[in-house]
C-alpha cells in the first residue's frame, strides 16, 4: 500500500486516542463493523503501542496506524508494533526520512503551502493538513489546489460531522480525520455499539 492508498479505505480516518489497551481490539471490531477499516492510534498515550500491536495481531483486517509520529523514534517503534502507516501533525527533513525509512505509507503534517512544497519536492503527494480548522479550513485548501494540484490532502482537526462533507466536496481533499467516532466516555463504559453506529454515519459522508 502507498500513502495515496490509505485516502480510497474510506471517507474518515478515525483518530483514536486510548488510555488503556485493553479496550483496543474491541474499539478497532466496532470500527470496522460500521465501515472505517483504516485507524489511527496516536502514540499521546503510554498505551498507544501496546494497542497498536493488539489490533495489528488480533484484528488483521483492521489497517492500523500511528498518529501523532514526532520523533524518529516514534516511527521506528511504531513500525515494530505493527502499524502499516505513520501520520505526523508536522515534518522535519530528520522525521520525514525516519518515517520513509521503515518503509511504511505515511501523511506528514503540513500547515502552510511552503511546507507543501517542501514535500512536493520530496516526491510526497499524500499529506495531512493539521490543525485543519484553524489552519484556514476548507477555504484554505480550496486555495491550496490552483498552484499545487498534486497535493493531497486528509484535513484533521477541527473536523467534525458538521463539516466533514465541505472537506470531502475539496477534489484535493481524499479523506478527513475526526476523534468524534471514539468518545471518551464511549470507550471507558466499552459502548462498541455507540461507537460503532458513529462509524457507520462516517463512513456513509459524501461530499457537500
Amino acid at each position: 500500500m502507498i500513502a495515496d492508498e490509505l485516502f480510497d479505505l474510506a471517507p474518515v480516518i478515525p483518530v483514536v486516542v486510548l488510555d488503556d489497551a485493553d479496550a483496543a481490539v474491541p474499539l478497532a471490531r466496532a470500527l470496522l463493523d460500521g465501515g472505517l477499516p483504516a485507524i489511527e492510534v496516536t502514540l499521546r498515550t503510554p498505551a498507544a503501542l501496546e494497542a497498536i500491536a493488539l489490533i495489528a495481531a488480533e484484528v488483521p483486517d483492521a489497517v492500523v496506524g500511528a498518529g501523532t509520529v514526532v520523533r524518529p523514534e516514534d516511527a521506528e517503534r511504531s513500525a515494530a508494533a505493527g502499524a502499516r502507516f505513520l501520520v505526523s501533525p508536522g515534518c522535519t527533513e530528520r522525521l520525514r526520512a525516519a518515517m520513509l525509512a521503515t518503509r511504511l505509507p505515511f501523511l506528514p503534517g503540513t500547515a502552510t503551502a511552503s511546507e507543501v512544497i517542501a514535500l512536493l519536492e520530496d516526491g510526497v503527494t499524500a499529506m495531512k493538513f493539521f490543525p485543519a480548522g484553524p489552519a484556514g479550513g476548507p477555504a484554505y485548501l480550496k486555495a491550496l489546489a490552483g498552484p499545487l494540484p498534486r497535493a493531497r490532502f486528509c484535513p484533521t482537526g477541527g473536523v467534525t460531522p458538521r463539516n466533514a462533507a465541505e472537506y470531502l466536496a475539496l477534489d484535493n481533499v481524499g479523506c478527513v480525520g475526526g476523534t468524534w467516532l471514539t468518545p471518551a466516555d464511549a470507550v471507558r463504559a466499552g459502548d462498541w455499539d455507540r461507537i460503532r453506529a458513529l462509524a457507520a454515519e462516517a463512513a456513509a459522508l459524501r461530499p457537500a
